[in-house]
């Protein structure tokens, strides 16, 4: 799989990101580096803990990562999520979540794939 086909079948824009990066290695890269950031645990674990603070701060700083990085769908889904937490409260808040996660989970899947084929 190229790193082209691995944005693609995240919903990412490469194109974009390949242009603010000025190339393709860098792009590889920093999507490899995705896999080892801890902002989703973060957010899952203060929801768990029902720390709305911590929960909004690692939605937030997904949502950053996912707007630098190109990956589109989910950074669209991470926005929702952390306007849902912004005013610290604990409600309404699992569809979002659900969305986020299931976004999550095809992000590190593609970027995973990508890795194992080169």
């Amino acid at each position: 799989m190229t790193i082209q086909e691995c944005y693609k079948e995240m919903g990412g824009d490469f194109e974009g990101v390949q242009k603010r990066f000025g190339g393709v290695a860098l792009v590889e890269k920093f999507a490899i580096k995705f896999l080892s950031d801890s902002s989703f645990q973060d957010l899952e674990d203060g929801l768990k803990e029902k720390d709305a603070e911590k929960a909004f701060r690692a939605a937030h700083t997904l949502k950053g990562i996912c707007l630098n990085l190109g990956f589109d769908a989910f950074y669209e889904v991470s926005a929702a999520l952390t306007e849902k937490l912004r005013g610290r409260e604990l409600t309404g808040y699992e569809a979002d979540f659900a969305s986020v996660k299931e976004c999550y989970e095809k992000t590190v899947a593609a970027i995973k794939a990508f890795e194992e084929s080169n």
